[in-house]
């Protein structure tokens, strides 16, 4: 299987408005790795991940095969970037202690990228995958979003998303699983940051470039009088669907 470039196009966008990870979600990671040597974030795109994850680790290997992606990748000490793709890295056999992929796996040739995973990990290491889904604002904003996803751009997502869909339950996961409790991602965000959120999904771009327009122009005049003013912040609520699981 070839690499699926579903992003590199959608780059800057995607590190502009994508919401980000909850503390707590690393704490907990951390605290079931066998060491705080090495954490492989993997499909790592802008490094929002990598960046959290440095802050609890010795070092971090953060690998995208887009080039693109990783040109926008946010730089701290302790990170190590590489264009790589998740099923052929060049870390050295059971050298990790953890692995993370934040809402990519499903892109993933999964059979070949848990082989890497074994090889990789410590005896007792962790991997963690997670994604999200829709957010929740209120009764009037919700709807509007679901029409969005469902009945607009629905037909424009690649092949995998579903598992995305399914919220990562039906995602072969060939590990012993580590029940994790509920986290939820919340954030303040303006109407420019949800909609610069919308339009940074790879099936918005896939609409945009086969209707010849943006897919956001079906529901912007009722998304804007249901906001308010523009700038007025609501509450955003994602809850994460994460899969933990030990070698």
């Amino acid at each position: 299987m070839t690499f699926q470039d579903h992003f590199s196009s959608l780059a800057t966008a995607y590190a502009l408005h994508r919401p980000g990870h909850p503390p707590e979600l690393f704490d907990y990671l951390a605290g079931l790795a066998p060491a705080r040597g090495l954490a492989w974030d993997c499909g790592t795109g802008n490094g929002q991940a990598a960046v959290a994850l440095a802050e609890r680790f010795e070092r971090v290997v953060a690998t995208d095969a887009s080039a693109q992606q990783i040109a926008l990748a946010v730089h701290r000490e302790r990170i190590e970037y590489r264009v790589e793709p998740a099923e052929n890295t060049t870390l050295p056999d059971r050298s990790v202690d953890l692995v993370t992929v934040a809402v990519a796996v499903h892109w993933f040739d999964l059979e070949r990228f848990y082989r890497e995973v074994r090889r990789v990990l410590k005896a007792g290491g962790v991997i963690a995958v997670w994604s999200y889904h829709l957010p929740s604002v209120d009764t009037a904003i919700d709807p509007l979003m679901r029409r969005y996803y469902r009945d607009i751009v629905w037909p424009y997502w690649p092949p995998g998303f579903h598992y995305v869909d399914e919220r990562y339950e039906t995602l072969p996961f060939p590990f012993a699983e580590i029940a994790l409790p509920p986290i939820t991602m919340t954030t303040p965000w303006t109407l420019e940051r949800v909609a610069g959120f919308l339009a940074s999904w790879s099936a918005s771009e896939r609409y945009r470039r086969a209707k010849g327009h943006h897919p956001l122009d079906e529901i912007w005049r009722e998304l804007r009088i249901a906001w308010g003013p523009e700038e007025r912040e609501r509450v955003v609520v994602w809850p994460l669907h994460v899969r933990a699981g030990r070698v």
